[in-house]
Formats: C-alpha cells, sequence, structure tokens
C-alpha cells in the first residue's frame, strides 16, 4: 500500500513540475517577443537587461556594484 501511495504523489509532484516548465516555457518566450518588440523600436536590449538586473538588486547593493565598477574602470583607464 505505500508503495502505491508513494508511487501516486510521485507520479503527481512529476506532473506539476511537468506543467510548470511548460508555464516557464510560454513566459520566458513571451519575454523574447517583448525584447524583439523593443529592438524594433530602436531599443538596445543588453542595456535593457541590464537595467533590470539592476533593478531587482536592494539599493545599497546596487550602489556597491556602480562603485566597484567605477573603481575598476578607473584601475584600468576606461575614464
Amino acid at each position: 500500500m505505500t508503495d502505491n501511495v508513494s508511487a501516486e504523489q510521485l507520479r503527481l509532484f512529476i506532473e506539476r513540475i511537468e506543467t510548470l516548465e511548460e508555464e516557464k516555457k510560454g513566459i520566458a518566450d513571451d519575454i523574447k517577443d517583448v525584447y524583439a518588440e523593443a529592438k524594433g523600436t530602436g531599443f538596445d536590449t543588453k542595456t535593457m537587461k541590464t537595467l533590470i538586473r539592476l533593478r531587482k538588486m536592494e539599493r545599497a547593493a546596487r550602489q556597491e556594484a556602480e562603485a566597484l565598477l567605477e573603481t575598476y574602470k578607473a584601475a584600468i583607464g576606461l575614464e
């Protein structure tokens, strides 16, 4: 009896994961479409991705990363 319950639970978990993976793929496709639309309008998608990554960061972490980048740029004469 325990094997049947475990097998059924496993099957349900697998099915849920498969469904979520399909949804994730659909969302990823939608995101690619938005980037393509933005690029077609003249926006630089690499810069947009950088902005999105920065917006996800906490303010203090973002400021620290930006300061470190400036320090490194100055160190190699990129300023």
